[in-house]
């Protein structure tokens, strides 16, 4: 069993429309409403896949109850926590060349007794699963040590643990010493403060962040797929596809590596094509194993000369 924490969940409101014009009046084009959140996503992959998941979710009034309830249909087991702030609603904007504009609510301040419950609903659960996958955004006036203090409390109870996080956030979680981490390019160059131009940057980080205690590191680069560094080796997988929708690729990308062992190029090759499917869905739609083609992603050993299209200033 794979436990997901979202500490931050939401009701993800998905637009499609032609162009974004600032100040302009629009006539939207298909609209989707999905059960929203970083842990939540890759849970609702690995169930679909198959895969026992259980979701770790604070919910809090008629959204917090909409979002359990479009949770249901896709058989996916929840855990609530109980808060008094309504769970957030967010928005996402796809225009026709795929360009996305998302707008994300902060999420209500939780109190120390709830993130005591959901620190406490985790560690009574970590025991019984293989993973334990801490993430997304933080609360309004959350501690940025959370997704740390979780990964401890998973570590304490024998099981393998993941961080999907951002900034501060993620820095903490890092001197927790996760077996896994998921950053993207701009969460990664974020973290150290420089910008990455090339795959070879992208490892020497990557290899940094080994050598202080994270276990393994898997990079989303975007139109430039993904890299894994581990122990065992270095790879980088690239795929091709339609983009609708960038939102839950991160998530899909974390769901497919699960599936396929957490580890090494046939893990990767994975990963890349879960992702590659999710944004070729619409909404924040996560894939099922009949989206994704493994034998169409390219998994070669890392050319750290490789220029990254996607660069973070």
């Amino acid at each position: 069993m794979i436990v997901t924490v979202t500490p931050n969940p939401s009701l993800d409101r998905t637009v499609r429309l032609d162009e974004l014009v600032r100040g302009g009046v629009h006539r939207a084009g298909q609209a989707y409403l999905d059960p929203g959140g970083k842990g939540v996503n890759v849970s609702r992959a690995l169930v679909a896949a198959g895969r026992a998941s259980v979701a770790i979710l604070p919910t809090g009034g008629a959204e917090g109850t909409r979002l359990a309830e479009l949770l249901a249909p896709e058989t996916v087991p929840v855990v609530e926590v109980p808060v008094a702030t309504a769970t957030r609603s967010n928005l996402t904007l796809v225009e026709s060349d795929g360009t996305t504009t998302k707008l994300n609510e902060p999420g209500g301040e939780l109190t120390a007794a709830e993130l005591s419950a959901l620190r406490r609903r985790t560690g009574d659960l970590a025991a019984q699963a293989d993973w334990v996958i801490t993430a997304g955004s933080l609360p309004e006036g959350c501690p940025d040590e959370l997704h740390g203090r979780l990964v401890y409390g998973a570590r304490a109870a024998g099981t393998r643990v993941a961080v999907d996080a951002s900034g501060p956030a993620l820095r903490h979680a890092c001197r927790s010493f996760p077996d896994l981490i998921t950053p993207n390019l701009g969460e990664l160059s974020d973290l150290v403060g420089r910008r990455l131009d090339r795959l070879g940057d992208v490892v020497d980080v990557a290899r940094g962040l080994r050598r202080d205690g994270v276990g393994s590191v898997l990079v989303s680069l975007g139109a430039d797929g993904a890299l894994l560094v581990e122990e065992a080796g270095s790879w980088h997988g690239t795929g091709t596809g339609v983009v609708r929708s960038t939102v839950g690729a991160g998530d899909a990308l974390l769901a497919g590596f699960l599936l396929a062992g957490a580890e090494g190029p046939r893990a990767l090759r994975h990963a890349v094509a879960y992702g590659t499917a999710a944004v070729g869905l619409p909404g924040s739609r996560m894939p099922t194993p009949d989206d994704a083609s493994p034998s169409e992603v390219r998994v070669t050993d890392v050319d750290e000369a490789l220029s990254l299209t996607g660069a973070i200033p």
